[in-house]
Order: C-alpha cells, then structure tokens, then sequence
C-alpha cells in the first residue's frame, strides 16, 4: 500500500515538538511492515546544512493560493529508509523559526494544496494520504473540492490525525476568498462558531479521524477537551479512533545511550545506580538513597504545575528529592527557582532545554511526575518506563492508556483519577513506600524496562486502518 504522510515538520530535517518525532518514526515503522510510505514537509531554511547536503533538488511547479500563483521547488531526501518531499518557497519558508508568523494561515494553505499538485509531477500515486494537525488540514479539503475528479488522482482516500486539538487553525472568513479559494457554495465546510476552522474542515472532508491515543479519542468529544469542536465531533464520531504513538526504543535505550553516565539494562541495572549519582552531583544536591522525582516538562498550566506547586513542599517532606528541567511561563520558573533556593540539597532545577540531561534525567531518577491536565498522548512517561523510572502521572489521554496503578493488575506506575494536588501526593505517598520495600521495587522496575511501546504495534494499526477504508 502507498501512503503519503503529511506534516509540517518531521525529523531528522526539523523539530519543534511532539509531531516530529511522530512524523519521523511512524512512516519508517509502516514501510518495515512491507509498504511504502513517504512525507511530505516544508523545506524550512533553518533545516541543518549538513542535511540540506543530502537532499537532491527534483523540479518545481506553481501552486494557485487563491487568486495568485506561486513557485514551489521539490528537494528529496531519504532518511531511515523513507523517502521524504521537501516543498520548497523562500517567501514562506525562509525565516528564523517554524510558527508564529502573522501569515501562518497563507504558509499553510499554500503547503496543503502544494502537496496535491506534487502528485502531478513524482511516480508515486499515494492509496491513503494521512494529514496531521490544522497545518495540513486542507489537504482532505481541497482533494475533496478540486482533486477527486482528476485523472490520476482516483480513489485516494483521505485520513486525518488531531496530534493536539487546542490548536485549530482559526481565522476570519474573508480568509475563504482571499486565500483558501474554494468555491463560496463550500465555504460551509470551513464555517464553524463565525470564522474559518481548518480542523473542522479537515474533520467534516476525511474519511477517517486519528488521535494519538485511544483515550484522547473519546476525551475530545467532551467540551472540557475539545476546545470548542466537541459538537462536529460528536456529529461525526463513527469516523473517529485513537491509536496511542510509540517511541524510537533504539534511540531511548538504557542499554546503548551515550548521554548517560553508564549504560545498563532489564538484564544488569547496577548502572542505574551509577547514573542517580551522577545527576545528584551536576544537579548539586546531596548522595543518599532517597527517591528522586524528575520532571522534564515545559511550564505551562495544563501541565498540572499548579498541583505541583499546592503540595510540593508536602512532596518533600516524604523524604523526596527533585531533579527538574523545563521553561515556560515565569511563574513556574520563579517558583522553581525559589524552591531550589530554599531547599539546596533537595531541589535541582535546570531553566531550558537541554536534551542531553533530559535523558540523564530518565536515566538516573527513582520517579517520574507527570500530573497534566489534559495529555493527548504523551512521550515521556514511556520514555521513563524504558529507562526503569517508574511514572506518577494523572488518568488522562495517552497517560491513561500507557500507565497502569501498581496496586493493581500489569502495573506499571502510580496513577491519580481526579486533577487534584492532594490524589497526586496520595500517588507520591504510595510510590515512597513502594520504594522503601526494595524487593518489590526491583521487581516493579523490571516489568516497567520490559515494556513495549515501539512503533511497531502502532504502525500495525494504523496499516489496518488504512486498509479497511482502501
């Protein structure tokens, strides 16, 4: 089967979030099952030179972007065996920085319909093509409006995936003439609460919706996560599925890792040890045998900082250490600051991001704390996991799905239902004198190592998918 994979960013070439690392390890994963399955990404200016060197420049064409038309050159790479499209405009794409610009809306439309005219011009008719979050989220639009009919693009079908639902891609309506120029008797399409919604379009256009976790997929139908789109949603919920997303266990290896001070596995743990001392020691903080809590985050409400904040110094005076990385909003870095101010042997806190310490992070704490508010999926509790960190995180979305209470059946960590500060520290509270009980925590740790979140078990899904609207 033939699938074109569409995103705004994707590694190795470029990151910002999440989405890369889906859009990097999904479409491998897919092709080592037998298909073939390509991406398509911008070709940003501020990709690494070193791999600009390896792309080879394959042709350009014009994109009609409303009443305009403009240029689009193709570069083509091949990178862990896929083959990748970079969509070439320096009016668009050479600029310092991926999003945030005042004209996001016009380097996406333009991006979207691009991809569609590409297929004019390379030997590859794509079965399924997979859009992803409200970047791409024209693509099933305009195939539905302007490409169906056309000769050589017959019966692809069209899947859409919500990586993050907050995100939508909102604008005026005077956007529908002067940019997206689709026909004004489809502007219905589009239409949603008064202005232009690309991942309503997106959501009505598709043959089938993804989320990134089985959890998340029926979260989003409830307005406390739907950000608004609850109503098309649930219009068109016999569509919609979530698959939880894996991770690269070649690259989040104990075993193999370079960044971490001494390599172990499920088989020889003796390294972790090695490794919690040596993060005490960059962190500052005091040797000993007290359980330490990482937390590598950004700073930001839905994170649950505010639950941590309530209770920490409660978290503390469990006998907890913390080792902690992020930046985001300056409250939470303020009060991070403080808390290292005040406790200096207990706290380390590192403001940015830095990921080579992340990984010592996952390598040499006891604990990993996740409490978020909302989590579509979430990457690093299985990270943590494959390192013998054992996760305290809050049921929700892929937390939900990946992480199960130690009290129970197949656990795996420490779980909390309600976003509340004081379950969260009855979560601290029972994983401290888990901890202190030193043959059931070995125990517990090597069920978390021998885990399997890799790609494979979601490609396989996604493959099924794909087949059963083929």
């Amino acid at each position: 089967m033939n699938i074109l994979y569409c995103s705004s960013e994707a590694l190795p070439y470029i990151a910002s979030g999440g989405l890369a690392d889906v859009a990097g390890s999904l479409p491998a994963a897919i092709n080592e099952l037998g298909h073939d399955c390509r991406v398509v990404i911008p070709y940003y200016s501020n990709i690494k030179p070193e791999l600009k060197a390896t792309l080879t420049y394959l042709t350009n064409f014009t994109v009609p972007v409303a009443w305009r038309n403009q240029y689009c050159g193709v570069f083509t790479g091949v990178a862990n065996g896929v083959t990748y499209y970079l969509l070439d405009n320096e009016y668009y794409f050479a600029r310092n920085g991926l999003y945030g610009f005042y004209d996001d809306a016009e380097r996406y439309i333009f991006f979207s319909r691009a991809i569609l005219e590409l297929l004019h011009y390379i030997d590859f008719k794509p079965n399924v093509i997979n859009a992803n979050d409200w970047q791409t989220a024209l693509v099933p639009v305009y195939y539905d409006v302007f490409y169906r009919y056309q000769q050589g693009y017959e019966d692809i079908k069209t899947v859409f995936t919500i990586h993050n639902i907050q995100y939508q891609g909102k604008y005026g309506m005077e956007l529908i003439n002067d940019l997206i120029g689709i026909p004004l008797y489809h502007s219905d399409l589009l239409a949603y609460d008064g202005c232009v919604n690309f991942m309503k379009a997106a959501i009505e256009t598709a043959d089938k919706i993804t989320t990134v976790s089985p959890s998340y997929a029926w979260e989003i139908l409830d307005p406390w996560y739907s950000h608004g789109l609850d109503r098309i949603l649930i219009h068109k919920q016999y569509k919609l599925c979530g698959f939880l997303n894996g991770i690269d266990q070649n690259i989040y290896n104990p075993a193999t890792d370079p960044k971490i001070p001494k390599n172990y596995s499920v088989d020889d743990k003796s390294g972790k040890a090695v490794c919690k001392e040596g993060l005490l020691r960059e962190l500052g903080l005091a040797e000993g045998k007290e359980p330490v809590i990482g937390i590598v985050t950004r700073f930001v409400s839905h994170k649950g900082l505010d639950l941590i904040k309530y209770v920490f110094e409660d978290i503390i005076h469990l006998g907890y250490k913390f080792a902690i990385l992020g930046s985001g909003e300056k409250m939470y870095e303020d009060f991070f600051r403080e808390m290292a101010y005040r406790y200096p042997d207990r706290v380390g806190v590192v403001i940015g991001f830095v990921p080579d310490l992340s990984r010592r992070i996952y390598a040499g704490a006891d604990m990993f704390l996740m409490p978020s508010q909302s989590e579509p999926c979430g990457l690093a509790q299985m990270i943590s996991l494959r390192y013998g960190t054992i996760p305290i995180v809050r049921e929700t979305g892929g937390l939900r799905d990946s992480i199960h209470d130690a009290g129970g059946e197949n656990g795996n960590g420490f779980t909390f239902k309600t976003y509340n500060a004081h379950d969260m520290l009855d979560a601290c509270t029972r994983a401290r004198s888990y901890y202190d009980q030193r043959m059931k925590w070995g125990k517990l740790v090597s069920h978390a190592m021998r885990e399997d979140f890799s790609w494979k078990k979601s490609a396989q899904l996604y493959i099924g998918l794909y087949s059963d609207i083929h």
